[in-house]
């Protein structure tokens, strides 16, 4: 591709001059180019100071070009899977001047937001929804007699989900017209795994399958008129040739015009097969692209895994800036995870594309044959997980609490109901940060507490984590650890080989007038907040309660009872959670006292750095403070 360098003392560019796609299809073909250059600069220079998503919005920067350049957008609709590679979108949609803003609080989200622009189709946060939504959407126009196109962008990666083959398989039922685009870049987040992953990579346009086509019809010319005639057949034959050289048979099975594999960073191309897919084809079709995720920075073309999601980075070396945390829960999981399994032959570890962003990198590399990566497929995880259990094994399914969402049915009916020995460690609980409402993990204290047999833990601190992780994984059932985003207490840690004892809190702090019950990350900054009444002159208890499910009742009745007053924290949606399981127990054992809930009122919370999400619901010392003050009133 012509690649043009602007003159660094430049002080116009052409994306200073594109306020929306009308603009981009004013471009040249040669102004095209030069634009492509300056949305890799511009996104590369915001994540390095904002971290976000880099190698895949890197990856389809020329495609989000084409898409816009080609349909009439946002009469047409693009409708993002996952999302995290919509940078170059924005950029193209009027968010330009925000852009420094990216994932930032109160700033422009790092993922497609309905509020945001009406070039955001759908909010995408979680993968393989594009071509379920984007048949909904064909469908409703078609009822309203409404001719716009609508194109679902889809990431090989996503192509590993049950819900991707079910949309898949209903279009090709339905015949509505969709486009889907099939983003084949080779990656997720971590390399792509499965079969599916395997078969999509017999590429068209690489230089081992070119070669073979190439030696195919010279031997077969050379075969005089047999050979002759047999590549007049494969020519003619246009099923054949994509049967042989391309996974195209698999989407024509399902009905669809499958257009591919082309290069997805030559502009040209992009843009004529586009032009032809939009103008001539009805139906569903399916145009397979090969993208280069990391596209145009060299680091993160080398290692896109580890560019996919960053924190701020130095240009120059692609090294991240120092952040100066301590070691991180996923980390500490990892870690402990690995020492168990060295002596517990039972121990596995299953994780739905994301080896490194739940800390088992050194778990697969130390036991690769009891390390299981299922691709992005969370509900087959967890029957899988349920199926290893019946056979003896203690198997850990590592998943991000935003996405074992998608999971609770398996989670009830194929571990928990006939009560199997799987633990469920969830990364990420509470909120997240940055990535926002989509990646939060507020909701699982209140979708997992109502579960029959399902034990549920939350750890104040590292080493705490550490004992539920060796607790879980030899109790007979089903147990679930939550544990937040980031770095742990800086405390030093005992061996892990320490098991509680189920339904056992741990008083921290004997007091007279209140009760404080913190749970999980919360625990400490109730302890700062006991300390800060204490020179109010009201005398706090706290306990922490390690489980959410069962409870101390013994323990927490007593204390409630005690000191009249009880407040209850959690960095979950109170709806449900934790405060819910108190007062459901006060209230059977009797117990009518005031009491304080703490925690996420009904409604998503956006993004912003975690201190600043929790002060602004209450949950941080200060705010800890202020719940007992008022209580105390009562």
């Amino acid at each position: 591709m012509l690649m043009i360098q602007p003159q660094a003392d430049q002080q116009t560019s052409l994306l200073d001059s594109i306020d929306s796609p009308a603009d981009l299809r004013k471009l040249s073909p040669e102004e095209l180019e030069i634009l492509a250059y300056e949305l890799r600069q511009r996104i590369i220079h915001t994540v390095s100071e904002t971290g976000g998503h880099l190698a895949p919005c890197l990856g389809v920067v020329e495609l989000t070009m084409a898409l816009h350049f080609v349909f009439n957008t946002p009469k047409d609709k693009i409708i993002w899977d996952v999302g995290h590679q919509t940078y170059a979108h924005k950029l193209l949609t009027g968010r330009r001047e925000k852009f420094h803003t990216l994932r930032q609080y109160q700033g422009i989200s790092g993922f497609p937001k309905r509020s945001e622009s009406p070039y955001d189709v759908v909010e995408s946060g979680h993968s393989s929804t594009s071509i379920s939504y984007g048949l909904g959407i064909s469908s409703g126009k078609s009822l309203q007699n409404d001719n716009n196109k609508v194109i679902a962008v889809i990431g090989d990666g996503s192509m590993t989900a049950g819900l991707a083959f079910e949309g898949l398989n209903q279009a090709g039922h339905l015949d509505k017209d969709l486009i889907v685009i099939l983003n084949d870049n080779e990656m997720s987040i971590s390399p792509n795994v499965g079969a599916m992953s395997s078969f999509l990579n017999k590429k068209l346009t690489g230089k081992t399958a070119r070669r073979l086509r190439d030696h195919i019809e010279d031997s077969l010319m050379s075969m005089s008129s047999v050979g002759e005639n047999i590549l007049s057949v494969l020519r003619k034959s246009e099923e054949s040739l994509k049967a042989f050289f391309t996974p195209g048979m698999l989407f024509e099975a399902l009905k669809f015009q499958y257009v591919g594999p082309i290069p997805g960073h030559k502009l040209d191309d992009l843009i004529e097969t586009l032009e032809n897919v939009k103008e001539n084809s009805h139906g569903p079709v399916l145009v397979h692209v090969l993208t280069t995720k990391g596209k145009g920075y060299e680091p993160a073309e080398k290692n896109p895994g580890d560019y996919h999601g960053v924190g701020p980075f130095d240009i120059a070396t692609g090294k991240a800036k120092s952040s100066g945390k301590s070691i991180s829960y996923t980390e500490v999981f990892g870690n402990t995870l690995c020492r168990l399994a060295e002596k517990d032959k039972r121990i596995t570890a299953i994780t739905a594309a994301m080896p490194a962003g739940t800390g088992l990198i050194e778990f697969s590399e130390k036991f690769p044959d009891r390390f299981f990566d299922v691709g992005i497929a969370e509900q087959h995880a967890v029957t899988f997980a349920a199926g290893q259990a019946m056979e003896g094994m203690r198997p850990v399914v590592a998943v991000y609490s935003t996405f074992m969402q998608r999971a609770l049915d398996q989670i009830i009916h194929d571990v928990c109901l006939p009560d199997l020995p799987v633990t469920f460690a969830l990364d990420r609980g509470g909120v997240v940060g940055d990535d926002g409402p989509t990646h939060h993990g507020v909701f699982d204290l209140s979708f997992l507490r109502f579960i029959p047999n399902l034990t549920l833990m939350a750890p104040k601190d590292e080493n705490e984590l550490q004992q539920m992780l060796f607790t879980s994984v030899n109790h007979n059932g089903p147990v679930a650890i939550r544990y937040p985003r980031g770095a742990g207490q800086e405390i030093e840690c005992e061996a892990p080989e320490h098991a509680l004892e189920i339904a056992k809190g741990e008083l921290l702090r004997e007091g007279e007038d209140v009760l404080l019950l913190p749970v999980g990350n919360r625990v400490y900054p109730a302890l700062e907040a006991a300390q800060g009444l204490e020179k109010l002159g009201v005398s706090a208890a706290v306990i922490n309660p390690r489980f959410i499910k069962p409870l101390d009742n013994e323990l927490i009745s007593y204390w409630a009872k005690k000191t009249g007053r009880v407040v209850t924290v959690e960095d979950n949606v109170k709806k449900g959670g934790f405060g819910s399981a108190i007062l459901q127990m006060l209230t059977e054992l009797h117990i009518n006292i005031p009491v304080r809930l703490l925690g996420y009122g009904n409604t998503f919370i956006e993004q912003g750095p975690q201190k600043t999400l929790w002060k602004n619901a209450g949950i941080d010392t200060a705010g800890i403070i202020n719940g007992a003050l008022e209580v105390m009133k009562q």
